[in-house]
């Protein structure tokens, strides 16, 4: 069983892990000992046990309220699941029908026929000014 010197507050400890969990301990120490700076800024100098102790209530805080947050996205989560299975049991929805106005054929007739008589009085006005 390794044994890893790990600096909390300021003062090296000596703990034992299991072989490949060194990496881990590291983290979880570098995590304390952040805590136990930021109580050594706000109170000053105390006993090991106290600020160790106190290291420890801030990351349980912090954990606590992690998991809380976990738990409301994991509720958010299971609802939006539930959602999706629900959309996705239901049939699809029947197609709508669109109707699209249509030009009726006369209209489009006199349309041609008027364009016609307007390039033939073009066609006059242009060979009479020739």
């Amino acid at each position: 069983m390794p044994q890893v010197e790990i600096a909390i507050g300021g003062r090296s400890f000596e703990v034992a892990c299991q072989d490949g969990e060194e990496h881990f301990l590291h983290s979880a120490a570098a995590m304390l000992d952040a805590e136990a700076a930021h109580l050594s800024e706000q109170i000053g100098r105390m006993p090991e046990a106290r600020m160790l102790l106190m290291a420890g209530l801030m990351l349980a805080d912090k954990t606590a309220g992690l998991e809380d947050k976990v738990r409301e996205a994991e509720a958010e989560a299971a609802k939006m699941r539930a959602q999706i299975e629900t959309m996705q049991a239901q049939p699809a929805p029947a197609p709508e029908r669109v109707e699209v106005p249509v030009v009726p054929a006369e209209v489009t007739d006199t349309l041609a026929e008027i364009a016609a008589r307007a390039e033939a009085l073009a066609d006059q006005v242009e060979g009479g000014a020739s």
